[in-house]
């Protein structure tokens, strides 16, 4: 396999061009889709992350109303990938877009 190192936990097998997990390798999609498609989701309550940091109606924490904390998972070994915080019903972004053919994966380590 030759694999390219796109983030901390994500890697690119340019011969089959595949997303794939960084830690067990497990396949999430193909590079012309969405990575995170390929992912477990989880959406949290921003409550849950951050403590207030005063008591007041404006405490620093980001309000559930205006924000959601949505993380991304392997679905073979359970590596947080990615998270992002959204608005309420924004679409999930997509944030990395390879072109494949231009990669020079000849030698590169994982």
């Amino acid at each position: 396999m030759s694999a390219v190192q796109i983030t901390e936990s994500l890697l690119l097998d340019t011969e089959r061009s595949m997303w794939q997990c960084r830690k067990c390798e497990t396949d999430l999609v193909g590079v012309d889709e969405n990575y995170k498609e390929g992912c477990l989701v989880a959406e949290r309550d921003p409550t849950e992350v951050h403590d207030p940091v005063v008591d007041s109606e404006y405490n620093f924490a980001p309000d559930p109303e205006w924000c959601r904390i949505v993380e991304f998972y392997c679905p073979g070994c359970g590596l947080l990938i990615e998270n992002e915080y959204l608005p309420p019903g924004h679409p999930i972004t997509h944030d990395i877009e390879v072109d494949v053919d231009s990669i020079d994966a000849g030698g590169t380590d994982a």
